[in-house]
């Protein structure tokens, strides 16, 4: 297949559509996050695209400009979200949220965007409320199906919309979570929403937040599939501009810091909370809007790489085994930028079968059930999926009563010898400095 007809180019902001873009980071030539390479296919040609993340001097969305064919990234996904239990108790804690704020019940429809293999809208259902997912991953899509979650394997538009809203009648909620910043054409989804939604009906997204991108250093959270990365006062400018309004605002731990964002149309009586404008105001106080924020960013980035990379070396110098834990995307960022491969990590191990027995994209890293950590015991272990660290780390306590340590990559490298002692503890790194 061609690059060319792979991968477009945007030449204005998908936010506010103007064409003042700045390139703030670059992470050079990459696969798809989630491209795996079968064993049977190690030495053919990978497709890999520019990650390049620029800056809108106007509206303050950071987001890509290449964009990679969804129909390439999505249709044959491989990340189920159900594996981790830490977002299934989160997903069950976000149903009962919504339930109890908007007063759902079994006459309410709760339409899930990317609904993967149904995480969030099982505890809907266990409630007696109807739902409905969409989720063009159509593996994952037929999984969810045959579990009792009907799902539509399509990508989300105005005609699929149409014809739910059809065959179901209108949403009360519609939620897209870890799914709206990988929409390149957010006017067409949001288009979509607006004719699905109940007059009264609110949309719901969950976005990783700006602000904790920047500050905790979290550049792997980089990759083909993520496309914008929100602050609340980019989201309010483009979700106005489609003809919604943001009526909420709340953080959560998701993803290393996420912004959970309620909207509702502009005509709905809806009020817009106090959250809204505080949001804004920190954001400004933060200097989301200053270039030199975005420049001392990228400089972080590269002294992270020196440091990871010559930890590292040295304990493989000194004889030691290190393997990786979370084959996850932000993983496969972060040792594609920084050129780490199988002669530093033995393999990288998963809880998730769709991706064992497989290579990591552009590294071809073996990625391994997670029992292999007893099988094949490193002196340490490397943990990618360093938004799960908490729960990888308890789940093996074991590892480090035996002399095991943990290496955590962001916010700086540092090694962890048990849950919550670290040798070297991290603090938040501010935006503005006076260095």
């Amino acid at each position: 297949m061609e690059i060319a007809t792979l991968m477009t180019r945007n030449e204005r902001c998908r936010g506010c559509t103007s064409a003042a873009l700045t390139r703030i980071l670059s992470l050079g030539v990459q696969p798809p996050a989630n491209a795996f390479v079968r064993p049977e296919d190690l030495g053919k040609p990978e497709l890999a695209f520019p990650l390049d993340v620029y800056f809108c001097n106007d509206c303050s969305l950071a987001q890509l400009r290449d964009i990679v064919s969804p129909e390439l990234l999505f249709t044959q996904y491989v990340y189920v979200s159900s594996t981790s239990p830490a977002f299934v108790a989160h997903f069950r804690a976000f149903a009962d949220a919504i339930v109890s704020r908007f007063g759902l019940g079994p006459s309410s429809l709760v339409v899930d965007i990317g609904s993967n293999d149904g995480i969030l809208l099982k505890p809907f259902q266990e409630k007696g409320i109807r739902v409905l997912g969409v989720d063009p991953a159509v593996k994952i899509a037929a999984e969810a199906t045959a579990a009792g979650i009907e799902t539509l394997p399509y990508f989300f538009t105005p005609d699929v919309a149409r014809d739910i809203a059809d065959r179901h009648g209108r949403s009360s909620v519609i939620t897209a979570t870890n799914v709206f910043a990988h929409v390149n054409n957010l006017d067409a989804l949001v288009e979509g929403v607006r004719i699905l939604l109940a007059s009264e009906g609110v949309f719901i997204i969950e976005v990783p937040y700006l602000a904790d991108f920047l500050e905790q250093n979290l550049f792997d959270t980089v990759y083909h599939e993520h496309l914008s990365y929100f602050s609340v006062a980019s989201a309010s400018v483009l979700l106005e501009r489609l003809g919604m309004k943001v009526i909420n605002v709340e953080k959560t731990d998701s993803h290393g810091g996420s912004l959970r964002i309620c909207a509702a149309p502009r005509e709905s009586a809806h009020p817009v909370g106090d959250a809204v404008g505080r949001f804004v105001a920190d954001e400004r106080a933060r200097g989301l809007e200053d270039m030199t924020v975005y420049e001392k960013f990228a400089k972080r980035v590269e002294e992270n790489k020196i440091q990871l990379t010559a930890l590292l070396r040295g304990l493989r110098t000194d004889g030691k085994t290190i393997a990786g834990y979370g084959a996850s995307a932000k993983g496969n960022t972060l040792l594609n930028y920084f050129g780490i491969g199988p002669e530093t990590l033995d393999y990288i191990a998963d809880d998730s079968a769709w991706k064992q027995g497989l290579l990591t994209p552009g590294t071809h890293i073996p990625v391994v059930a997670a029992q292999r950590i007893a099988e094949q015991t490193p002196d340490y272990i490397l943990i990618l999926a360093w938004n799960f660290a908490d729960p990888i780390m308890k789940k093996l306590e074991w590892f480090s009563r035996a002399g095991g340590r943990f290496i955590l990559p962001v916010p700086v490298p540092r090694i962890v010898r048990q849950l919550h002692a670290q040798e070297d503890s991290a603090t938040r790194l501010p935006l503005r400095t006076n260095q």
